[in-house]
């Protein structure tokens, strides 16, 4: 039996209990033979219609979903100018668009090098789209390392920023220090510059410091992570579904309309 098993099972006892309690005149406490008949039929009324409990968990899966992104909704707002407003973050495509779409995420993430292609195709079709990319190194130090490094490439020769981007996440092999650096060199910068400003500027690790800090108050676990108007999106969900929010978002001010 599972835990969320249990807990439906658990809740729809402890209503059943309160309710009987409320219909009988008179009744102010119920004994533990009034619970265990209670028990004793419900079982059997659950057992005649099991599908009752299918009909509890879906709900119970509605309301806390419904929850969540409530939660996430509220984490959105109060966290507003440093998720699109930062001096931590890249940007890409149109500074002024009337559509910012942030994504979280890692270089190691399979997931976000597919991500990405739906990522550059939107911004080739989309002039008016604002792109806001938070590095979330999640997988490990070599991610942090890749990171770090994709920062310090950020400081030093931001237009070269997006090249090494696709490059970095369409390598072969586990992204970390030696390899960023391989890339960034491919790319055109000088990787002893880009050493430089890993090993003396601040703002490597406040950067990453930053972004878990954001990605701590979304409740976000894992990438590649959307954030579309005061809307989370987890996972990959593809180019469809990111087109539909953001259209959603210009039609009626929601990405969910």
């Amino acid at each position: 039996m599972t835990t969320r098993f249990r807990r439906t099972i658990g809740a729809f006892f402890a209503i059943v209990i309160a309710a009987f309690s409320f219909t009988i005149p008179g009744l102010a406490e119920v004994t533990d033979a009034d619970r265990d008949a209670i028990r004793s039929i419900v079982r059997e009324y659950l057992l005649e219609n099991p599908e009752i409990v299918r009909e509890a968990l879906i709900e119970l899966e509605r309301r806390e979903e419904e929850a969540q992104n409530a939660a996430r909704r509220d984490a959105v707002s109060s966290a507003a100018e440093h998720l699109f407003n930062s001096t931590r973050q890249v940007e890409l495509g149109n500074p002024r668009g009337d559509v910012t779409l942030v994504e979280f995420f890692d270089y190691n993430c399979g997931y976000c090098r597919r991500a990405m292609d739906d990522v550059i195709r939107l911004l080739n079709e989309d002039k008016n789209l604002r792109v806001v990319l938070k590095e979330f190194p999640v997988l490990g130090q070599g991610s942090v390392e890749a990171a770090s490094v994709a920062i310090a490439v950020n400081e030093t020769a931001p237009e070269k920023y997006l090249e090494f981007h696709k490059t970095l996440l369409g390598s072969r092999g586990q992204a970390n220090q030696e390899l960023a650096l391989q890339v960034a060199e491919k790319v055109g910068l000088n990787r002893s510059d880009v050493e430089t400003a890993m090993a003396s500027s601040p703002e490597i690790r406040a950067t990453i410091e930053e972004v878990y800090s954001l990605a701590n108050r979304l409740g976000l676990t894992g990438t590649p992570s959307f954030v579309v108007g005061d809307e989370v999106v987890m996972g990959a969900v593809g180019y469809d579904a990111l087109k539909q929010k953001i259209a959603a978002l210009r039609d009626c001010g929601s990405a969910t309309c």
